[in-house]
């Protein structure tokens, strides 16, 4: 354990990782929240599984540490012992997956369960998996949204946290009603984020267990 893993353990500062693949603004969300004080603790890496992902360039303006660790199918168990060494080496006590386009296996799962959350454009069980904004126009649903759930070993499966709806408004497509979702995306993430590291949110078991506000 590094020198500042020791002094944020001795604080009690929780130390999170990042897992994402692309442009990274749910991640520059997040990295704004922790900054200002909002959520307790500090994003102490990003980790990207594409080089040209643009969270990369969000890091290095935040000062987060990232590593880029290359995919490939056939070699899925070297690419998850690979992530979890490196989330041990950092004393990672909770993984966010903001935009991260892997399915994480089971040997993550239990290191993290109960502390890995990921972020999802839709208002789960409903349209899960890829282009849920397209699936929710497809279905003619009259409102979408998103939502921030504890991982599991499925595809979007995992307990819920919170959901923020988001109206499908006449002459909407996939991308007018995706930047209207993504917007609360930004608010929700973080809020997501505190309720669980505050302890207001957690899993007991498979049951999410919510702690009355003062």
């Amino acid at each position: 354990m590094s020198r500042s893993a020791e002094a944020d353990a001795a604080n009690e500062k929780p130390r999170v990782a990042v897992l994402a693949s692309g442009r990274g603004s749910n991640f520059e969300a997040l990295a704004r929240a922790f900054q200002a004080g909002e959520i307790p603790g500090k994003i102490v890496l990003l980790v990207v599984d594409k080089p040209e992902a643009g969270a990369l360039k969000i890091a290095e303006r935040f000062g987060i540490p990232s590593l880029y660790l290359k995919f490939r199918r056939r070699e899925r168990e070297v690419f998850e012992a690979t992530l979890l060494e490196a989330l041990r080496k950092h004393a990672i006590e909770y993984v966010f997956l903001a935009g991260f386009m892997r399915i994480l296996g089971k040997p993550v799962i239990d290191a993290y369960w109960g502390r890995i959350l990921n972020i999802h454009p839709a208002l789960l069980p409903s349209f899960p998996g890829l282009h849920a904004q397209a699936q929710a126009l497809a279905a003619g649903v009259e409102e979408s949204g998103c939502t921030v759930h504890f991982v599991d070993c499925g595809v979007d499966t995992g307990p819920i946290v919170l959901q923020r709806r988001v109206p499908v408004l006449p002459g909407d497509d996939e991308e007018t009603l995706s930047a209207r979702i993504l917007e609360q995306e930004h608010l929700a993430y973080p809020e997501a984020a505190r309720l669980v590291l505050t302890g207001r949110v957690r899993l007991e078991g498979d049951r999410v267990v919510r702690e009355e506000s003062e």
